[in-house]
């Protein structure tokens, strides 16, 4: 039995795309001093 093919998406609108990801957030990486 075959795996079904993922579904492709391709970006038309590349300004909104990256106006929506700056919108999302910044990445934040924590450091515990513990470690």
């Amino acid at each position: 039995m075959s795996r079904p093919t993922p579904a492709i998406y391709k970006t038309s609108n590349w300004p909104a795309y990256n106006e929506a990801l700056k919108r999302r957030g910044s990445l934040t990486i924590w450091f515990d001093p513990a470690m």
